[in-house]
């Protein structure tokens, strides 16, 4: 490690006078230092042979905080590479805000993919949730979103087709699509729910079928109060962190 980063491992030094397990000192400190964006996502941690020397500790105790973190989501290991901070996207629930503004306030590279754009009739929930006629289409938008490359999220979104009436033309962001258009959602309400992955959903973010995901239910609504978004957004739970400020 060079001189720089030396220092930084120092600061993350256990106190063998507090009562706390070295190895959960440890953790917690190098956990607060990923939360606090300290280190970035991506970064190879040393091995353990040298963190141990850089903080004065055994390779026991390196090894088993690294593992802790591993199993909290914070680190992952890469065989024959070693270990690196997991890329992690953290979201105040009280900010409206694009996907894409979100993640690069973050640090990341936001992108997405699209897996299908299409008009068709609107179903009953659409319907209810959007204030639409029995008989009205909708466009409906499914599409991978991505954080350096990396799935975070599968999203599903419908619209009033007479809001996108041409799927095609949507650019890398929606929500400037729909400023383009004076369509700009200014406030929306959204409901959390755990879910188990779908065998489809599993096979497009890499995971494992059954694996928890967080589902974010959103309705968007413009300023003269009208409803004009209805998504799904399936989220990794091993990358999303939503964060609340509760104030008396």
């Amino acid at each position: 490690m060079t001189s720089a980063s030396e220092d930084r491992w120092r600061d993350l030094r256990p106190d063998p006078e507090n009562d706390t397990p070295l190895y959960l000192q440890l953790a917690r400190k190098l956990g607060s230092a990923i939360h606090e964006n300290r280190w970035n996502a991506g970064e190879a941690l040393p091995s353990e042979r040298v963190l141990s020397e850089a903080l004065g500790v055994s390779r026991i105790t390196s090894r088993k905080a690294i593992a802790l973190l591993v199993e909290q989501g914070l680190i992952r290991r890469t065989q024959g590479a070693g270990s690196f901070i997991t890329p992690r996207y953290e979201d105040p629930l009280s900010r409206l805000s694009s996907f894409s503004e979100m993640l690069r306030r973050r640090g990341f590279t936001p992108s997405s993919k699209w897996l299908s754009r299409e008009i068709s009739p609107a179903n009953r929930d659409e319907v209810i949730q959007l204030g639409l006629s029995p008989a009205a289409a909708v466009t409906r938008l499914r599409r991978l979103r991505l954080a350096d490359g990396i799935v975070m999220a599968v999203e599903n979104s419908t619209f009033p087709a007479a809001v996108i009436p041409d799927p095609q033309a949507i650019g890398d962001s929606l929500y400037s699509y729909l400023e383009s258009r004076g369509l700009t959602i200014v406030r929306a309400l959204q409901h959390f729910r755990a879910v188990n992955a779908s065998e489809e959903i599993a096979q497009q973010m890499s995971i494992a079928p059954n694996e928890a995901l967080l589902l974010i239910t959103r309705v968007g609504y413009t300023a003269d109060q009208r409803a004009i978004e209805l998504t799904d957004t399936y989220c990794r739970n091993d990358y999303y962190d939503f964060v609340a400020e509760l104030r008396k």
